[in-house]
């Protein structure tokens, strides 16, 4: 496990105790949890030290010395300094929860309800740490700037667990334009729930914004 420092010397405010990786953490082998205790020692204090010194002005050594591992060390967790903002497991938990849905639902009633389920299993551990990554993803140009091309690749996953779901009976993923244009639209949906919950600052619940946004959108698509 990377040595800590003690928490005085970290600046006060949102519990940043990274615990997203849900399934190795509690289910893993001795070297995987350890592995996935660094990566969250690393993204603890990355991101605090976006809140105190701002994300540009914090380089990756001071990352590094703050988490008390080495610069290579860092690397081999994270290939760049946002990837500490945008890495996470939600995307193949969420993609999982979707394959598992039941083939006679809508593409958008999936969706909703894997992103619902998915949802509920992280919000209450990891709602601090959601909001700031979300925060700075919104309000940092360098990060803003990557979404579109972090959204295509979770656009893909999700049409291509979508599409998964009948595979068995097809004998193959068939990746319809159709299902591209659900999995765009519930990612926007998702995208302005995280919006509204981030210009709250965290006072509305984001579950519920959620839902919100995919009622909206079923009202342009009621049979969906």
């Amino acid at each position: 496990m990377a040595h800590r420092h003690p928490a005085s010397r970290l600046p006060p405010g949102p519990d940043l105790r990274g615990r997203w990786v849900l399934t190795v953490s509690r289910t893993g082998g001795l070297r995987e949890r350890k592995k996935a205790e660094t990566r969250r020692t690393i993204q603890e204090h990355a991101l605090r030290l976006f809140l105190s010194k701002g994300y540009d002005s914090t380089t990756v050594q001071e990352i590094s010395s703050a988490a008390g591992v080495s610069h290579m060390t860092f690397f081999r967790y994270f290939p760049t300094k946002e990837a500490v903002v945008e890495s996470d497991d939600y995307d193949p938990l969420i993609a999982e929860l979707i394959r598992r849905r039941p083939l006679d639902e809508k593409p958008l009633t999936a969706l909703h309800r894997a992103l619902s389920e998915g949802l509920a299993r992280i919000y209450d551990a990891d709602r601090d740490v959601l909001l700031t990554r979300t925060r700075l993803v919104l309000t940092t140009p360098a990060l803003r700037a990557r979404m579109t091309d972090n959204q295509y690749a979770t656009e893909r996953l999700f049409t291509e667990a979508l599409a998964a779901r009948g595979a068995t009976s097809r004998g193959h993923n068939d990746v319809t334009l159709e299902l591209r244009v659900q999995a765009a639209a519930a990612l926007a949906a998702l995208t302005v729930a995280l919006s509204a919950w981030v210009q709250s600052d965290g006072a509305e619940q984001l579950p519920a914004l959620v839902d919100r946004a995919f009622r909206a959108l079923r009202q342009q698509q009621p049979d969906r």
